[in-house]
């Protein structure tokens, strides 16, 4: 910690100080002058004059407890205003100045204007209303009653107090010794009990490992590990969505070129993501792994996503920074009106489509856009909320209108997610006919290959036989559902004719069936590229109510699918095997995404409404969602997304008159 002063030095500087602002006023000239941001060398910092020796030891030993027991910096600066600056600004450019870290926290007391701000990143075990109450309830009191010193000492120690708080409790069992049943009951929900609160106490200390700690990772039980792995997963995944989204905007404001490091740190994000899919995917088959294996394998993934998270974290202020939302707010509110207006009247056509659809074709095969224009309304609806909130914000005083870019970021984010739901409400039908349109061929090619591997049945064996089987059984499934549900029709007969080329391949030379092989790749990648954006689409627009189990498999898919593409023009055989396991494991997303809504939308009181869609949209986050290891909440419980990985909500500002 940087060195104080010796009290005797200190005492001296301010006698000197003294005489010469004596000798200022005795010619005129004025008496105190304002403390524009600088950076700050100790700790306390008093260039108001308004602690004593002994006050200012006070401030100070508790400054140093809640370092020595937590390290956490607190700075205090104790000035007489904030020098015509706003109390936030001045917090901010303090900061910036004195090259503070997430380790370092503010408090900026201006005692002759009587306003504070408190600055920083929000400690790890302190939640946003512990915060509140600190400051409402203990900091702001002292201040009001001009106890200075108090002020200081509250805001150290009641960070220090709320910083060891928590733990688990366990409750004592009584079993009345002559009620045999009753007794049995007890111990049977006292051992439930027990055993999810330790499952709780170990996840709360899974999550306060650093994920590069592969020691202390490796000392937590098995299922902690776990659990931990699907959480950081499902941060990870929402981080990248929601930054892809904010990354877009960006992109389309100021340039490919300006916005590369965060798209470098996007990639690499993904990339990382992909690769922690892949490893939640291996654990989840149905080959086992030994107790050391799994061990192994989720050290690696949480290491994984804690170093993308940590990238994408790295870039957060600078990428504030470029896009100020401030700046030009009154102009992207009217952007965002311009496209309220557009997404208001496509509404009544998409949801005229959606009709016709849905007499058109049964439940199964609109599934996946079945509420897509209610959808779209709440997030219109949403979105309306915030450019209103944002144009109120900007009409508070400079300083105060901060609130104004969430409310921006967060109609941004409701206004693309309405645009892809009535998108893909709109292009259905598209989707649709191209099966309806690709079946007739597909059909005629599985009955020509049927008939191909009758002639070779003497070559091919069992593995013909087989496949042979299964294509007549799929012709007739899909001859009977082609006006129907064409899209499934269509996917069933590509697949079984994969299938059965393959096996024809093995059964003979023919020098066509490179070729062959080659239209069967084409149809199965357009099946797979359709299945993929159908999950993708449906993940995206409801991320807030969906587990890891669906994003793993719709990750594994996508890198089949990549593979597929990659591999079609040197390894089509294997290209084809990749596309057919890309479309199947998107079928599988779908579905269990499909599932893992409805078990939230369960679990939600029923009032719905707008807030409630942008929630399951994730354009606000709930805490668990973006990494609130704490379980801090702020506004109800939510917050708007931003770029970044899934602890840069953690930033707070707080602060006012006292």
């Amino acid at each position: 910690m940087p060195s104080q002063p010796k009290r005797r030095v200190r005492w001296s500087t301010r006698v000197v100080v003294g005489l010469l602002l004596l000798a200022t006023a005795l010619i005129g000239a004025p008496t105190g002058t304002a403390e524009p941001p600088s950076r700050m060398d100790t700790y306390v910092e008093d260039s108001a004059g308004v602690l004593d020796d002994g006050q200012m030891d006070r401030v100070q030993a508790a400054v140093d407890r809640l370092y020595d027991d937590r390290r956490v910096r607190l700075w205090i600066g104790y000035v007489r205003d904030f020098d015509g600056l706003g109390a936030e600004a001045w917090a901010e450019r303090t900061a910036a100045a004195s090259g503070f870290g997430t380790r370092d926290l503010l408090l900026a007391v201006a005692t002759g204007s009587r306003d504070y701000w408190f600055y920083g990143d929000l400690p790890a075990g302190v939640s946003d209303g512990e915060l509140d109450q600190l400051l409402t309830n203990e900091v702001e009191p002292a201040l009001r009653d001009g106890d200075w010193a108090a002020a200081g000492v509250r805001t150290a120690d009641g960070l220090n107090s709320a910083m060891s708080a928590g733990g688990v409790s366990l409750r004592t069992l009584l079993i009345p010794a002559l009620v045999v049943a009753a007794a049995l009951g007890a111990l049977l929900l006292y051992t439930r009990k027990r055993r999810r609160d330790r499952s709780r106490a170990e996840l709360e200390a899974a999550r306060k490992v650093d994920p590069d700690d592969s020691a202390a990772l490796a000392a937590l039980p098995l299922e902690a590990l776990h659990e931990r792995s699907r959480e950081v997963l499902v941060e990870l995944d929402n981080a990248v969505r929601t930054s892809a989204e904010e990354l877009e905007l960006a992109v389309g404001e100021f340039g490919a070129t300006a916005a590369t490091p965060f798209t470098t740190a996007l990639d690499n994000a993904k990339t990382a993501a992909a690769k922690a899919f892949a490893i939640r995917q291996r654990l989840d088959d149905d080959i086992p792994e030994t107790a050391e294996d799994q061990r192994r394998l989720l050290i690696e993934l949480i290491g994984i996503v804690g170093r993308a998270d940590r990238e994408l974290d790295g870039r957060v202020a600078e990428f504030d920074a470029m896009r100020d939302l401030l700046i030009d707010a009154p102009a992207r509110l009217d952007a965002l009106t311009r496209d309220l207006v557009d997404l208001t009247g496509r509404v009544p056509a998409s949801e005229a489509e959606l009709t016709r659809l849905t007499a058109a074709h049964p439940a199964s095969v609109l599934a996946p856009i079945r509420d897509n224009t209610a959808m779209a309304r709440e997030r219109i609806a949403f979105a309306e909320q915030n450019v209103d909130a944002g144009r109120a914000a900007l009409t508070r005083p400079v300083g105060e209108q901060g609130a104004a870019v969430g409310a921006i970021r967060a109609a941004e984010g409701a206004i693309g997610q309405a645009r892809t739901l009535l998108d893909a409400v709109d292009n259905a039908a598209t989707t649709i006919q191209q099966a309806r349109d690709g079946l007739p061929a597909a059909l005629d090619e599985l009955r020509k290959d049927i008939d191909a591997a009758t002639e070779l049945v003497a070559f091919g064996g069992a593995e013909l036989e087989a496949a042979t089987v299964s294509a007549r059984q799929a012709l007739d499934k899909a001859s009977a559902a082609a006006d129907a549900d064409p899209l499934n029709a269509f996917h069933d007969a590509v697949a079984a004719d994969g299938d059965l080329d393959r096996a024809i391949a093995a059964a003979t030379d023919r020098k066509l069936a490179a070729e062959d092989l080659r239209r069967r790749l084409d149809q199965a990648l357009t099946d797979a590229r359709a299945r993929v954006a159908a999950a993708s689409d449906y993940l995206t627009t409801r991320r807030g109510g969906i587990d890891a189990n669906a994003r793993t498999r719709l990750s594994e898919a996508q890198r089949n699918l990549d593979a597929a593409q990659r591999l079609g023009g040197t390894d089509p055989g294997q290209a084809l095997r990749h596309a057919q396991a890309a479309a199947d494991l998107a079928g599988r997303a779908l579905q269990e995404a499909q599932a893992s809504v409805r078990a939230w939308e369960a679990s939600r009181p029923p009032s719905g409404g707008a807030q409630a869609g942008a929630v399951l949209g994730g354009i606000l986050l709930e805490g668990l969602l973006r990494g609130a290891a704490g379980g801090y909440r702020t506004g109800g419980g939510y917050r708007p997304g931003s770029f970044g990985g899934s602890s840069g909500s953690r930033r707070v500002s707080r602060g006012g008159r006292f």
